[in-house]
Parts: C-alpha cells; sequence; structure tokens
C-alpha cells in the first residue's frame, strides 16, 4: 500500500480547479499472456446485466470456441463470429472476466494494441467495487459502434456531482455520476478523436492509464505512436511516476459535491468484457440493431481485444 507520504504527495486545491499530483507507485501485479488463463481472472457466466445481446460463456467454452487465447505475449478476448442466432433464441457467445485481485490506491495501465470494434459491439475495460453502486465503477476504455473517441465515466451512489470546472483536455459529456440519474449516463468525459474503434486499431492502439487515491481519479490516454508517452508507461517499467504523466483527459475530484473517498470505499476489481447492443447502444432502434447482431456473425470478425499487458501500480 502507499505511504503516508506518498498519499500526502497527491493534492486537490480548489475542487480541481487546479491539480497537482506528484506520486510514484511500484508495480504490485502484471497480467500478461497466460496470466488471463491461468486463475488471475474469473469468467463471469450471469445474464449481461446491461441487457445485451450476449451470453457470456464459461472459460472451457471461451477456450473450446476459440474466444479466449494466449501467447506468451498476447491476449485475445473475442465474440462469436461464425453464428447467425435467431431472435427467439439466446444472444452471442462473448467473454466477461473479472480480476481475483482487487484495488484501492492505484494507477493501472492498459496497453491495448486492438479493441473490438463493429456496428453494435460495447466493449469496455473498468473496475467496480462489492455493492454496487454505492462503492464505484470506473469506466476507463468505453465506447459503442464504431465510434472514434473513447469515454471516461464514473458511477455513483447518490450523492455525487463532478464541478464544471477541473483539470483536464477531454470535454464534459455529463457533471452527474449518480447511477440513478439520468439513465445511469453517469459523469463522463469525451476524449479527442482516434481515442476508440477502427481509427484507433488502425493506428496501432495505445496506451489507457487510471490513477485512482482518496482525492481524484484521473484517467489518460497515448497513442502508439505518441510523442509525449512516458517510458515508465510505453515500457512497462517496474514503477510509474504519475507527476510525469501531463495534465489528464477526465480529471475528477473529490469536492464538497462528491467525497470520492466515501464515494469509492473499497477496493475494485477489474473488468474486461464485450457485449452486444445493450442499454448504451441506444442508435439504430433496439430491434433493428439486435435483428444486425443476430444475422451477420461475420461483421464481428474484428470485435475483439488484443492486450499487450495490463499492470497495477501501488
Amino acid at each position: 500500500m502507499p505511504s503516508f507520504a506518498r498519499l500526502l504527495s497527491s493534492v486537490v486545491v480548489a475542487a480541481g480547479l487546479l491539480r497537482v499530483h506528484a506520486a510514484t507507485y511500484n508495480e504490485a501485479t502484471s497480467y500478461i499472456g497466460q496470466d488471463f488463463l491461468n486463475g488471475a481472472f474469473t469468467f463471469f457466466t450471469d445474464p449481461d446485466p446491461t441487457d445485451g445481446r450476449v451470453i457470456y460463456v464459461n472459460q472451457a467454452t471461451a477456450a473450446a470456441d476459440n474466444l479466449t487465447f494466449a501467447t506468451d505475449d498476447v491476449f485475445i478476448l473475442r465474440a462469436d463470429d461464425t453464428t447467425v442466432l435467431s431472435s427467439s433464441g439466446p444472444g452471442r457467445n462473448s467473454v466477461r472476466l473479472t480480476s481475483v485481485a482487487t484495488f484501492s490506491t492505484s494507477a493501472i495501465v492498459l496497453d491495448l494494441a486492438h479493441m473490438p470494434q463493429g456496428c453494435g459491439t460495447w466493449p469496455a475495460f473498468w473496475t467496480f467495487g462489492p455493492n454496487w453502486p454505492l462503492t464505484g465503477e470506473i469506466d476507463i476504455m468505453e465506447g459503442v459502434n464504431n465510434q472514434n473517441f473513447n469515454q471516461g465515466t464514473l458511477h455513483t451512489g447518490p450523492s455525487c456531482t463532478m464541478p464544471s470546472s477541473r483539470d483536464q483536455t477531454g470535454n464534459i459529456a455529463n457533471n452527474d455520476c449518480a447511477a440513478a440519474d439520468d439513465g445511469n449516463d453517469g459523469c463522463g468525459v469525451e476524449f479527442a478523436s482516434n481515442t476508440f474503434g477502427p481509427n484507433f486499431n488502425s493506428a496501432g492502439g495505445g496506451w489507457f492509464a487510471m490513477e485512482r487515491t482518496s482525492e481524484f481519479i484521473s484517467i489518460w490516454f497515448w497513442p502508439r505512436d505518441s510523442t509525449t508517452v512516458t517510458p515508465d508507461v510505453k515500457d512497462g517499467q517496474s514503477s510509474v511516476n504519475t507527476g510525469n504523466w501531463g495534465t489528464p483527459v477526465a480529471n475528477f475530484p473529490t469536492s464538497s459535491t462528491c467525497d470520492l473517498a466515501a464515494e469509492f470505499g473499497a477496493a475494485h476489481n477489474i473488468i474486461i468484457n464485450l457485449t452486444f447492443c445493450g442499454v448504451f447502444v441506444n442508435t439504430p432502434s433496439s430491434y433493428t440493431l439486435s435483428h444486425y447482431v443476430n444475422a451477420n456473425p461475420g461483421a464481428f470478425s474484428d470485435a475483439f481485444f488484443e492486450i499487450n499487458a495490463i499492470r497495477v501500480y501501488e
């Protein structure tokens, strides 16, 4: 766990209008290649909580259907792209993974070479705590269809609103974080172009990073050809200094309208999943989109994660 001195090094002034941070974290765990299949993650098999047109399969089925596989250096997670579905039958087979380990104050770096793309897809890389949403959710990488931008979002209990002005480069989509409001939109921040979907993939992917403390939660992104990505992120070094990462794309500070220590009062699991349609994918109409997902399995040949590494620093 971080030292008291390290916690003191993260300061938020004037409810996030000026944000000073300079924390060094050491690698606590990493997930590379076969690590994803050797007990570090569990396979979620309950009905999709987001009402997606999906069936999350167990590890044996995922392996048999080639929905997950790994080398020493790369992990692939994908959906079925061969089966035509009946409108009255179950959804498209896919995978949702949950880390066994949980993390609180930390920095998480996702080195992602390819993300799922295609009409109807809804891929996400996120964290959440027990008794959702009362211990919070952090969406680090999320989007739908073939949109061109990532969105970073918090979902919380009923008492969290972000200030309208804060130290970040992204565009505010919503400041109300409460899951019970606005159809559970959460308080989202839109990233720049080419941070999601086909353009992200064509550029070779990149790095998403998230720092969580009791004072702020921040998310960064660097494309694969970035000239500003720091060596600790790019090379997967054994420690990272978030003070060198520059202004985050999304910055969620604690304030008089959101006590992050209370809203995120538990350790979080890491989630990686791919669903289809669901409550977030609202265009075109749900019927039309579900029909498309049912009838066009070949449209999802590029609906896969190619993960180089996930590294967690504490």
